[in-house]
């Protein structure tokens, strides 16, 4: 079984089309499927089946596809871990990123540590919640920083970082005659939320502070990124929801942000581990990720 074997999977379970999958990897459909047909054979199992629209991952399938995942990322670390090494690095720490963490924390954050530490290597991953589980429980990260903790055993979850909420509005709208804006009101307008599946653990937050209102919410759109929901609010799409480490360093000329009339609303961030003994690299991390909360 060869790297490219993997590759080729992996490419086709995710495209889950033949076709698609091959201009993907700028390859020949024939190759493509004889190389698959040729690993299926040499594992002995079924990994996709063949539809008239394109492909389906079976559970052996999708079981490999998580493991040959985690082969290909072990070996990109190692070749990041031996140019780490020969540019000087003594040491490393791999921290994976959900739910767009605040800039602004997440930059006092990386500065403190190449003060105090220059020699040791922070490498950062940003991917959706639940990889970062997976990747947390299966040694690829060595902490993470998120803003969910539906977590599983094995798997610890501090809350580091408290940020009030704020609300987002175009630069003229009828909220701004609110200098602390009730969530009443702002539950008459159209919102402007983050998707879940990009954004699981704000999506869960914000999703509880909604139910605290009486109103059923009107959602106008489902957005993966900071950026994307002030851009239609901006747009007159509706009304959002940031926090003050994020509005401190998003400038947009046609958005106002005011606070929330409840000052409990916040976001809170977990620093996530695994439940074992830390390095003394991932001791002063946590350390250091404290100190940013103050």
């Amino acid at each position: 079984m060869e790297l490219r074997h993997l590759r080729y999977f992996i490419a086709v379970a995710e495209e889950l089309h033949f076709s698609r999958a091959a201009e993907r990897l700028h390859i020949e459909q024939s190759p493509l499927s004889r190389t698959i047909k040729n690993l299926e054979t040499e594992l002995g199992v079924l990994l996709l089946e063949r539809t008239s629209r394109g492909a389906r991952l079976t559970w052996a399938g999708e079981v490999f596809l998580e493991d040959a995942r985690r082969v290909l990322l072990c070996l990109d670390q190692a070749k990041a871990n031996a140019k780490a090494a020969a540019s000087g690095y003594r040491g490393k720490l791999r921290i994976a990123l959900s739910d767009g963490i605040a800039r602004s924390r997440l930059t006092m954050l990386l500065a403190r540590c190449r003060e105090e530490e220059p020699e040791v290597e922070i490498r950062l991953s940003e991917m959706p919640f639940s990889q970062q589980l997976l990747g947390l429980r299966n040694d690829l990260y060595d902490a993470g920083l998120a803003l969910a903790d539906e977590i599983e055993d094995g798997i610890l979850a501090e809350p580091v970082w408290h940020d009030p909420l704020v609300v987002t509005m175009p630069a003229r709208h009828p909220l701004l005659t609110h200098k602390h804006v009730p969530l009443q009101e702002v539950m008459r307008y159209p919102l402007v939320l983050c998707d879940p599946q990009n954004c699981e653990g704000c999506s869960q937050q914000l999703d509880k502070v909604l139910r605290s209102s009486n109103e059923s919410p009107v959602v106008a759109e489902r957005v993966s990124t900071h950026d994307l929901m002030l851009t239609l609010v901006a747009a007159g799409y509706g009304v959002g929801f940031s926090t003050t480490a994020h509005a401190e360093v998003s400038h947009h000329k046609d958005v106002v942000t005011r606070p929330l009339a409840d000052n409990t609303f916040i976001l809170t961030t977990y620093l996530l581990r695994p439940d074992n003994e830390p390095s003394k690299q991932l001791r002063n991390f946590i350390r250091r990720v404290n100190y940013v909360s103050n």
